[in-house]
């Protein structure tokens, strides 16, 4: 759909079909009154809904733990110096939806990652029950170190396998790793060697492995489902920490309390006060900002020699700070983070920014009027979105329309003749040579959506580094953003911060966070909607909003026999991932 902007989302709507237009009076005036009307239907759409939709819910799915994830839960149930001590066995996601989270629920694992998974485990469990970390990780000693102990192996293993599956195992289950534990402890006359062997059994199956949501029948609403309670507490978890349910979250599941209204609220205003909140948030947005790019990221060493790797990891760190700062310290407007000069400065970050360097991470507020002005002008956004010699407007405003608008600039098409954009090489200026764009009409379309914004950064260079001019020529920063003017950065930050689907992006990307799989307009629309509405009632605050998310009806509730992603890849994958004795033999052929 050339020159069209397509929204994130499976169905497209007539209102987020819109170009941004280039300079011409007349197609700017045309430009306007299209998106006067378009945003008049939008708003008479969104029109406010009173309560939540009777009929929210989520989509059952099951999801590969992220790397991080699994980082997370080794580190939170043993100590970082184990998880620090190995990497996450975790196929790379593809990101679905603007989120690497939500192309977990459509990861496949192939038989070599199965092997990395088995080495892990290995290495994880053999460290657990090394002399420097058991007595503090195993609640109990064995009677002789030369034998099985059934009964402390089964106190470790029941409270470890809870933890690890994030519900109690079943007897079954149980039974079968002390038996493992027991029968490997014979053959190697060590029973810390026969507890390493369960607890990799438990490492390398698909209950640890996968975030499997279940479903019960809902008692208050007859016909419907929802999450069990288990299914709940990991949903809560990993949503608001980003990590596995701890000892107080798994109680209240098994106890039924978060199937209680008072529990639940309960539990997620604890949740919410925790100091796992900043860990878990700094994931989602560094998910939502693409900053898994920062893994590859280089700059050209002899362009920009001040820009190294720890500089660029230092702008990504620099964005993080200043989010959770704003919206979990000072509990300020999400809007605002796009108008704000308040960020942190490390010193690497100070040659870029060229102001006088601190000692550390110190707070930094650059001066009003200043070109600085929002997440758009920190280093993190400009050095990303640009090439490794110089700045890119169009991947600029590309990233700006994705990530913070939730909508889709097209792909090039295959047609293209670049043999004209060679031929501007030499132009002074980005908008010289961007211009040539706008007399090919396949490539007008997606370049008017995008190189207008991009432009109004001009004054910054592919490193993030201000500048007046480039190659001598004076800069034109003026564009349009969606029917609204400005005439520099300060202008587009503005715009950016009243942009209508500025709020509707944030609330999209944490519901499907929060659920695990990608938003559907056909199904989530009025849902979404509902939470818009209510974030701005609430001063577009962060706090509020996971609030009403965590405790709606729809991060609960779930559609009766709608699944989607890997479901049934836990099962399937049973007999791989089930540990069967392959050093000793299982227990069944002694």
């Amino acid at each position: 759909m050339s020159g069209q902007l397509q929204p994130n989302i499976p169905a497209r709507e007539v209102a987020d079909l819109f170009p941004s237009f280039a300079s011409k009076p007349a197609r700017r005036a045309a430009a306007t009154a299209i998106v006067a009307m378009l945003l008049l239907a939008a708003c008479e759409r969104d029109t406010a809904i009173p309560t939540e939709p009777p009929d929210s819910a989520s989509v059952l799915r099951t999801r590969l733990l992220t790397g991080e994830q699994y980082t997370n839960t080794i580190a939170q149930i043993f100590g970082e110096d184990i998880s620090g001590s190995i990497l996450p066995p975790i196929p790379p996601m593809a990101r679905t939806d603007g989120l690497l989270a939500s192309g977990a629920a459509y990861v496949g694992v192939t038989s070599d990652q199965i092997s990395q998974i088995q080495q892990a485990a290995t290495s994880i469990a053999a460290k657990v029950v090394d002399e420097e970390h058991r007595d503090f990780l195993i609640p109990c000693r064995p009677e002789s170190q030369a034998e099985a102990d059934p009964a402390c192996a089964e106190l470790f293993l029941r409270e470890t396998g809870r933890l690890l599956y994030r519900q109690n195992l079943e007897d079954v289950r149980l039974a079968e790793l002390v038996d493992i534990a027991g029968y490997a402890a014979e053959q190697t006359e060590d029973f810390h060697a026969g507890l390493a062997l369960a607890l990799e059994s438990i490492l390398i199956s698909p209950e640890f492995i996968f975030i499997v949501d279940r479903a019960e029948p809902d008692p208050d609403r007859p016909g419907s489902e929802r999450l069990d309670a288990w299914s709940l507490a990991s949903r809560l978890s990993f949503f608001l920490w980003n990590g596995p349910p701890d000892d107080a979250l798994l109680n209240a599941a098994e106890s039924g309390e978060l199937h209680t209204e008072a529990g639940l609220s309960a539990t997620v205003e604890r949740m919410l006060s925790s100091v796992r909140l900043e860990s878990g948030m700094r994931a989602f947005f560094d998910d939502m900002l693409g900053f898994d790019e920062f893994g590859s990221l280089a700059k050209d060493p002899i362009v920009y020699p001040m820009v190294t790797g720890s500089t660029l990891q230092d702008a990504r760190e620099q964005t993080l700070r200043t989010i959770v700062d704003h919206l979990l310290h000072q509990e300020s407007d999400y809007r605002d983070l796009f108008t704000t000069r308040k960020t942190f400065m490390s010193p690497s970050l100070a040659v870029v920014y060229g102001i006088p360097a601190g000692n550390g991470w110190t707070p930094h507020e650059f001066e009003a009027g200043s070109p600085r002005i929002g997440l758009l002008t920190q280093v993190s956004f400009l050095a990303a979105n640009s090439h490794a010699v110089r700045s890119s407007p169009t991947l600029r405003g590309q990233a700006l329309r994705e990530r913070f608008l939730c909508q889709v600039v097209p792909p090039p098409p295959p047609n293209v003749d670049f043999s004209l954009l060679e031929e501007a090489e030499h132009a002074a200026t980005a908008r010289e040579r961007l211009d040539v764009h706008n007399t090919n009409p396949a490539c007008a379309g997606c370049h008017l959506i995008t190189d207008p914004i991009g432009l109004a950064l001009e004054n910054f260079d592919g490193a993030g580094r201000f500048r007046e001019t480039e190659n001598g020529a004076a800069l034109d920063l003026s564009g349009e953003l969606d029917g609204v003017l400005y005439e520099d950065v300060a202008g587009l930050a503005l715009a950016m911060r009243d942009h209508p689907k500025l709020s509707n992006c944030l609330v999209n990307r944490l519901y499907a966070y929060g659920t695990g799989g990608p938003v559907s307009l056909r199904r989530d629309r009025d849902t979404i909607s509902w939470f818009e509405n209510r974030f701005a009632a609430n001063g577009y605050r962060l706090k509020p909003l996971l609030r009403e998310l965590a405790l709606g009806e729809a991060f609960s509730t779930v559609l009766s026999g709608e699944i989607q992603g890997n479901m049934g890849v836990a099962d399937a994958s049973e007999s791989t991932y089930r540990f069967s004795g392959p050093r000793f033999g299982s227990p069944q052929q002694r």
